[in-house]
C-alpha cells in the first residue's frame, strides 16, 4: 500500500474538508490565491502562512513568520513579534517540525488533523527487483540488475572510496551535488572519458525506484549537442549509478570563478543561446514507446528540466570553440519527485531557490517549459552581474520568491545595454504569470537586441 498524508479540517471555514497527498510535494497554507489549502476569507491567516513539505509518509511544517502564529498540538512553532513588520518577520527563520499521525495544526480559527496511511518500509522488496542471482564467478562480488533498467551499469566493490563500474576505471573525484557525487572515469576499451554520477537515497521503496528509473529511460532518449548525454544507468544498495558525457571545461559556475565573478556579454549570450537550443529540443521531443502501468505504451512529448542553474550548465571544448551543455537533465527533479530525496525542500540548510520562479516554489511538480526559460534568464542575469535576481539576504528564501520581484538588471550592472536589459527583465517576470512561454521565443527576443 502506497503511503498517503491526509489533512482533515476539524474546525474553521474549511471544516470537514480533506486534503490528500500521495506524492512528493510542497504546499503553502494561506489566504493568497495560489495557496493550497487556501483560507481566503480568514483575516487572521497570513497571505503565506506556513509551508508543508510532504514526502509520504513524512510531513514537515514551518511557519513563515505569520502574524498570529502556527501551533502544533497546542505548542507555538512560529510567529513574528507584535513589534515586527511583515518584512521583519520574513527575515526570521523558524525551525521545522516533523509531524506524525494524529498531530493537530492550528492556524488561529482553523485546525487540521494529520492522518498518515501506509507504513514506511524502506528497502522492502528490493530482492524482488533482481532479474537473476549474482554469479560468483564474476569478478564483481556485488552485482545487482534491475527489472526496470534496460541498460545496466554493473557495480563492483573497491578498496578505495571510488565507485568501481565494470568496464570503467575511476580516475578521480570531481564534485558533490545535492544527492550524490560525480567522478571522472575512462572506458577500459576505447579510453573514452566519462563522468560517473552516484545518487544516494536515504529512503527507497520498489515503487519509488520504479518511478525514478522510468524517468531515467526517458532522459536517455535526449540526444542533442547542447545536452549532456546520459549513457548508462544502474542501481546497487540504495545508490543509482550513471555514466554521462564528460565536459572538461567544467560548469558555468566554475568559469565565473575563473573570470572573477562575471562573464562578458558576448560570452554569456553565446552560452545562453546554446542552452535555449537544447531546451527547445527537449521541450518538444516525442519519446516513444514508453510502457505504462497497465501495459499500454504511450508517447511522451517534451521533457522539462526544472533545475537549471549555473552548476548545471557545462562547457565542452571542440577545437577553439566552447559548447554549452545542459547537465543533469531532469535527474535531480525526478529523484526528488519519486520520493527518493527525503524532505529536501524545507530544511534550514536548503539552497535558496534562486533560479526558480514562484510557480515552482508554490507547486513542486509544476512542469511547464516556461519554468526552464525563466531559469535560463536567471542564469544569464547571474553571468552578467555575479548576483542572483532576487535579494535573499537574511530572509526566508521561499517567502522572498513569493513576495519580492527580481531586481532590474541594470541596478546590478549599469553597463548592460538598455535593450538587452529590458529583454532579461521581461523574461524574469513571474507574477502573476511567466512572460516567455517557450525557449524559442526568448531566443528570438535576445537575438533582436544583439
Amino acid at each position: 500500500m502506497s503511503a498517503k498524508v491526509i489533512l482533515t479540517a476539524t474546525s474553521g471555514s474549511l471544516k470537514g474538508q480533506q486534503f490528500e497527498f500521495s506524492d512528493r510535494t510542497t504546499c503553502i497554507i494561506g489566504r493568497a490565491p495560489d495557496c493550497h489549502p487556501r483560507l481566503p476569507n480568514d483575516k487572521t491567516i497570513s497571505r503565506y502562512h506556513c509551508l508543508l513539505d510532504i514526502n509520504p509518509p513524512d510531513i514537515r511544517i514551518r511557519d513563515f513568520g505569520s502574524k498570529n502564529g502556527t501551533y502544533v498540538n497546542g505548542k507555538m512553532i512560529g510567529k513574528r513579534q507584535p513589534y515586527q513588520t511583515l518584512e521583519e518577520g520574513a527575515r526570521t527563520r523558524f525551525p521545522e517540525y516533523d509531524l506524525k499521525e494524529g498531530d493537530e495544526i492550528k492556524l488561529r480559527n482553523t485546525v487540521f488533523r494529520v492522518s498518515i496511511e501506509g507504513a514506511k518500509n524502506d528497502n522492502v522488496g528490493q530482492a524482488a527487483l533482481r532479474e537473476s542471482p549474482v554469479d560468483p564467478r564474476q569478478s564483481c562480488p556485488s552485482t545487482l540488475e534491475l527489472q526496470y533498467a534496460p541498460t545496466i551499469v554493473q557495480v563492483e566493490t573497491s578498496n578505495s572510496n571510488f565507485p568501481c563500474l565494470r568496464g570503467y576505471t575511476t580516475l578521480k573525484w570531481l564534485g558533490k551535488g545535492e544527492f550524490g557525487e560525480v567522478y571522472l572515469a575512462h572506458h577500459n576499451q576505447n579510453r573514452e572519458l566519462v563522468a560517473i554520477k552516484v545518487m544516494r537515497s536515504p529512503t527507497t521503496t520498489p515503487d519509488a525506484i520504479k518511478r525514478f528509473l522510468e524517468e531515467v529511460e526517458k532522459i536517455k532518449a535526449l540526444h542533442h549537442p547542447n545536452i549532456v548525454q546520459l549513457k548508462e544507468s544502474g542501481y546497487e544498495e540504495n545508490s543509482f549509478f550513471f555514466t554521462l558525457d564528460y565536459c572538461k571545461g567544467g560548469s558555468v559556475a566554475d568559469l565565473m570563478r575563473y573570470r572573477d565573478g562575471q562573464l562578458s556579454i558576448d560570452e554569456a549570450i553565446s552560452i545562453t543561446l546554446q542552452v535555449l537550443d537544447g531546451l527547445q529540443y527537449a521541450h518538444t521531443i516525442e519519446i516513444s514507446p514508453i510502457p505504462s502501468d497497465n501495459g499500454i505504451t504511450k508517447t511522451v512529448k517534451g521533457l522539462v528540466h526544472r533545475d537549471l542553474k549555473p552548476t548545471n550548465i557545462f562547457l565542452s571544448t571542440i577545437g577553439l570553440g566552447a559548447i554549452a551543455k545542459i547537465a543533469n537533465y531532469g535527474l535531480t527533479t525526478a529523484f526528488d519527485l519519486a520520493g527518493l530525496g527525503g524532505l529536501s525542500r524545507s530544511g534550514i540548510q536548503v539552497t535558496p531557490p534562486a533560479f526558480m520562479p514562484r510557480q515552482q516554489v508554490i507547486d513542486l511538480k509544476y512542469a511547464k517549459p516556461e519554468v526552464d526559460v525563466w531559469a535560463v534568464a536567471a542564469c544569464l542575469y547571474y553571468m552578467l552581474t555575479g548576483t542572483v535576481p532576487r535579494n535573499f539576504t537574511h530572509q526566508d528564501p521561499f517567502l522572498v520568491v513569493l513576495q519580492i520581484n527580481p531586481v532590474p538588471i541594470r541596478e546590478r550592472n549599469a553597463s548592460i545595454p538598455k535593450p538587452l536589459a529590458e529583454v532579461i527583465d521581461l523574461a524574469l517576470v513571474d507574477h502573476p504569470n511567466l512572460h516567455f512561454k517557450n525557449a524559442g521565443a526568448f531566443k528570438r527576443a535576445l537575438e533582436s537586441v544583439l
